[in-house]
Parts: C-alpha cells; structure tokens; sequence
C-alpha cells in the first residue's frame, strides 16, 4: 500500500526521492522508492531523521510499523 503521506510530505517540501536520499547520506533513492510503495520501511533512526527533515511526526509518516533499531542491545 502505497505511503501517501510520506509522499506528499516529501513534496511539500520540494524534495525529489534522491535528494531526500541525499540528505540522509546513509539511505539511498531505491530505499525511499520502497518505504513510498510500502515494500519495506526504514529502521526508527532513519525514521526519526525523516521525520526532522519533512517536518512531520514519525507515526504521521510510517505509522508504528517501523524496523527496530539496529542498535538496540540484545538480551
């Protein structure tokens, strides 16, 4: 299912998918393809960095159903 609100909140900001790509240096434009399809969503860290750069809140963009965080520690 497409992600309409990351879409047209990347718009509003005048950003193309590989100049957001560019921005967050660690993601790149196949990456931000497949979070606006709903192939795949990105871990919370990068999430949060979306979320500062399009001005909008992380569940308004990805819903709750964001990767976990690569770094949190394992029991």
């Amino acid at each position: 299912m497409r992600n309409l609100n990351l879409i047209n909140a990347r718009k509003n900001k005048n950003l193309t998918q590989a100049e957001l790509a560019k921005i967050l240096k660690c993601v790149t434009k196949a990456a931000i393809s497949n979070w606006e399809t709903g192939y795949s969503k990105p871990r919370l860290e990068v999430a949060m960095a979306v979320s500062k750069i399009l001005e909008k809140d992380v569940v308004f963009l990805f819903g709750y159903d964001v990767q976990e965080s690569c770094t949190r520690k394992l029991a």
